[in-house]
C-alpha cells in the first residue's frame, strides 16, 4: 500500500507492507501543492506496480528470499 503524507513537516510517501511495516521516502518538491501533483501522478501511473508489490508480500520477505 502507498500513502502520501506531510505529517512530519515534509512531504513523503509511505510504503506499507501486509505486516504493517512502513518505509518513508521523501518527496523533494518546492511546496505541498507540487507534492500533491506528484502524488496524484504517481498513483495514476504506478498503481498496478504498488498493487503487485503488496500482493506479493512484504518487501522485507522478498529481499530475504
Amino acid at each position: 500500500m502507498v500513502r502520501y503524507d506531510t505529517e512530519h513537516g515534509y512531504a513523503h510517501r509511505d510504503i506499507i507492507d501486509k505486516k504493517g511495516n512502513k518505509r518513508k521516502i521523501p518527496i523533494f518538491t518546492e511546496d505541498y501543492n507540487e507534492a500533491l501533483t506528484f502524488a496524484e501522478y504517481d498513483i495514476k501511473s504506478n498503481w498496478r506496480i504498488f498493487k503487485e508489490i503488496f500482493l506479493r508480500g512484504t518487501e522485507y520477505e522478498d529481499e530475504e528470499g
